[in-house]
Formats: structure tokens, sequence, C-alpha cells
């Protein structure tokens, strides 16, 4: 069928880029965008690295104000999807209006998850996803002398950095044995715990919050599982997220750990595509087995993927996922997916802040992560895209130019 309308709900990294992309394709029909946020789109990640650092002056659109406007793009801000009619092929915003889709695609992305600790639902309690969650970190930053951070994962060590090198007393418990311990090797998890430990910040692991005590003079007390309590200024919550699925639920459409989508980015519904933070799909690099990727290259890549399905070009999704991590003077790449290695090759010397770590699964090259070492992480990602074998041997010899074993 020929697509007259197409309406994107959501408007992070994977709404923006798909509205734009199916413009540049030469889609001439109506385009919709709906962003729940009254801000023109903004890049996210940097919210917990350069906008913090840059005390809010340096927010990153993702596109040009006037770009909109003129790719004839109907951006709706403020503004909330409600319902979706599946049957009459239309959404239905706050106060009543609807919009007929040919195409609907929902990038609603995800939010934060609260634990259900006692306390935790407080102003005291901070929390970084979106552009407010920034701004009131800086609006409070003057009187955040001790500061206690909920979670080891990327966002919590990006903010527990920034944190630090202004000259906070921070402290980070962490439920799991390990920092960013979903997400890396242990290796890396080693690295980063040394590195936060040396600007000063303490990270208790193994250790959860059973309660948060609140004072009068605006403190408060974060009670622990061992029994121990941290005194802070401030909790900042950094707990994981969970994907924005409600909508898709009460319209019916089929979800577990995010929109379930086939490998060509449709929902149950053929009319409706997910895509981005919010999705969960059936990754090549994992032999088919279903994934939710919380990346701005996953987000933008599926989002190109769709414009040119709705255009007639129709694949599977098969990009290669990489991520990256600034915390301090650390800088993270990640290249593939990690999930299920069971060897790891060190490339470099960790004592330098310059190595890689090469991650092996049945002998098979999987994943590089790479700290501080940018070139490794190029040739990483075209390696693991073309399923170059790269004896473990041969990964650790420092003389070896990965480059050059890259196939034409």
């Amino acid at each position: 069928m020929s697509i007259e309308t197409a309406v994107v709900v959501g408007a992070g990294h994977a709404g923006v880029e798909l509205v734009h992309s199916l413009r540049k394709d030469g889609f001439e029909g109506r385009v919709v965008l709906v962003s729940a946020e009254p801000e023109f789109p903004y890049q996210r990640p940097p919210l917990s690295k350069d906008f913090l650092k840059g005390g809010g002056t340096n927010l990153l659109l993702l596109k040009a104000e006037a770009l909109y406007e003129k790719m004839g793009i109907e951006l709706m801000r403020g503004r909330h999807v409600e319902e979706i009619d599946r049957d009459a092929r239309l959404v239905r915003l706050d106060g009543g209006e609807t919009i007929g889709y040919d195409r609907l695609a929902l990038a609603t992305g995800a939010r934060n998850r609260r634990p259900p600790i006692p306390g935790l639902d407080d102003p005291v309690v901070l929390e970084l996803r979106d552009l407010a969650d920034s701004r009131r970190i800086l609006e409070r930053l003057d009187g955040l002398d001790r500061v206690a951070v909920i979670g080891a994962g990327f966002i919590g060590l990006e903010i527990a950095a920034f944190l630090a090198g202004k000259g906070k007393h921070v402290e980070v418990v962490e439920l799991a044995s390990r920092v960013m311990a979903r997400a890396v090797s242990e290796p890396i998890s080693d690295y980063f715990l040394a590195h936060h430990r040396g600007m000063g910040t303490t990270i208790r692991l193994e250790t959860g919050v059973t309660e948060i005590v609140h004072r009068g003079d605006n403190s408060v007390q974060v009670v622990l599982s061992d029994g121990s309590a941290i005194d802070a200024a401030a909790v900042l919550l950094a707990a994981g997220v969970v994907p924005n699925v409600e909508l898709a639920v009460a319209a019916g459409l089929e979800v577990n750990d995010g929109i379930v989508v086939d490998e060509f980015l449709r929902t149950s519904d053929p009319a409706i595509a997910a895509l981005g933070d919010c999705a969960s799909f059936p990754c090549a690099y994992l032999g088919g087995d279903y994934v939710r990727l919380e990346s701005v290259q996953n987000a933008n890549d599926q989002a190109r993927l769709i414009a040119k399905q709705w255009m007639g070009a129709e694949a599977p999704y098969t990009a290669l996922p990489w991520f990256w991590s600034h915390q301090g003077e650390a800088r993270l790449q990640i290249a593939g997916l990690g999930l299920g290695y069971d060897q790891t090759v060190l490339r470099g010397d960790p004592a330098e802040h310059k190595f890689s770590v090469f991650l092996y699964r049945g002998g098979k090259l999987i994943a590089v992560e790479s700290l501080n070492a940018s070139a490794d992480h190029m040739a990483a990602r075209k390696l693991i895209e073309k399923g170059t074998n790269v004896p473990p041997e041969t990964a650790a010899d420092p003389a070896t130019e990965l480059k050059k074993l890259i196939v034409k």
C-alpha cells in the first residue's frame, strides 16, 4: 500500500533520525513527530558528561530548529499520545485530538527503574534521564558536598566522575559484585573500580539500599543492607532503566522486556514499527536471540532501516552494536556484544591507561572493549562486522596492526 502519513511517537535519537531519514530518502507524504518534552529534541548522552561539565550552557540539539519546518516535519512538542486505535489506524493525543496514520513508529524510549526502597520518592533524590533532571542537578550542585549514588552502571559512574571532579565526596552503592557488570568484562570492571577509587570515590559492591531516611535539614541517611549507613546531602538514583511499553500494551502489541519486533523491526501489527531503547529485537550477532539495547548507534541505525523499508527497500536489521562511556579521563568504547564470553585476551597494559580487551565465545571474537584506544575500537568494529577470525595470540600481540587484518 502507498504511505501518505507517517507518525512517530518519541523524539529521542531514534524518532528524530527516523523522520529526517524519511525526508532524505524522498518521502513526500505527511510526517508527524510527537514529543512529550517541550524542548526541541536534544542529544541525551551529553547530559551526564559535557552538559554537566559545561554548567548547562552547551545543550546539543539533534537537528537545527529550522530544519523541521524546512523539511516539512510536524513537530508536536509537549504532547502525549494517550491511545493507539489500530483498527482505525489513528493515535489519540492528550486533549482528544487524533491523527490518522498509514505507518506508525514507537520510539518511546525508557525511564529510570525505581526499586521499592522506602524514602526513594522524595525531592532530595535526584536522577538523570532527561534535560530537566540534568538541570536539577546543576541547580543543586553547590550544596551537594556529599552524594550517595545508587547504581554503578554507565550513568551512575559517569555522574560520580563528574561530581568527584568537582571536589564532592561521592559514595556509590552497587548490588552486583563488580561495576558495570551487565555491560563489560571483568578486566574492564577492575580497571574502572580502581579508576574511581583513585578519584576519591568510595564504591561499595554487593551492597543494597534498604531505606532512605530524610532529615529536616534536607540531608539524608542512606541505610545499607550490611547495616551501615551513608550520610549525604542528596541521593542520585542510577539503578538501570525500564522500557516505556505502556502504550504498546494498551494497544495489544506483543511485549517482552520491550516492544517485540521481528528482524524487520515490525511489531505484531505490521503497520507499526518499534525502535530504540523500547524495542526488543532478534540480534544477528546473538544468533537471533532477542535483546534490547540502549545506545545511540542502535537507535540511529534502526531508524534509517525503517525509513528505507517504508520507502519500499525491505531488509533485516543486522547492524553491529557499539557503545561508549566517558568517566573522567577514562574513555571506554565497545564494539559488539560480549554476552556469554568465555575467554578474554588483553591487548596493552592497563597500568598505562590505554588497552583493549578482546572477548571470545567458543573461539570466535564477539566483542572488543577499548580504554583510551580508539584505533583498536575502529578496527574491531570492522573485524567483527566482517566475521574476521582474529586468533587470541594475534590479538594479544601489540605488534599486530589490527587494521591490516580487515578483509577488503
